[in-house]
């Protein structure tokens, strides 16, 4: 099970960091990343952090603005997300999966709730 918090409201330009702990399973095995779904639009890939933590993935529209890290100690992933632009504004949700970089969403092992992001112009 995951469980995703720390979104809330904030301005652009501001920021906001996400956690996600996992429970009931050991996690430390698997990828774990954020995707986020925008009203109208599909869930997009946002970051990815391999098990060990040695490698991470970002998407274009995130890099140098986000950073994803984990501590397998904590079962927990976090998203710090500066400098927030209004096109952030999302559902964000966390992921494990073996795998997780390049498998569909549909196929993505576990899933958390989501947590919204909302950033005012």
């Amino acid at each position: 099970q995951l469980q995703a918090s720390g979104g809330g409201l904030v301005q652009a330009g501001g920021s906001l960091r996400l956690s996600c702990a996992a429970s009931g399973g050991t996690f430390s095995s698997y990828a774990m990343g954020w995707f986020r779904q925008a009203p109208g639009n599909k869930r997009e890939f946002v970051a990815a952090i391999s098990w060990s933590g040695g490698s991470t993935y970002y998407a274009e529209s995130v890099k140098g603005r986000f950073t994803i890290s984990r501590d397998n100690a904590k079962n927990t992933v976090y998203l710090q997300m500066n400098s927030l632009q209004p096109e952030d504004t999302a559902v964000y949700y966390c992921a494990a999966d073996p795998a997780l970089v390049g498998t569909p969403t549909s196929l993505i092992d576990y899933w958390g709730q989501g947590t919204q992001v909302t950033v005012s112009s």
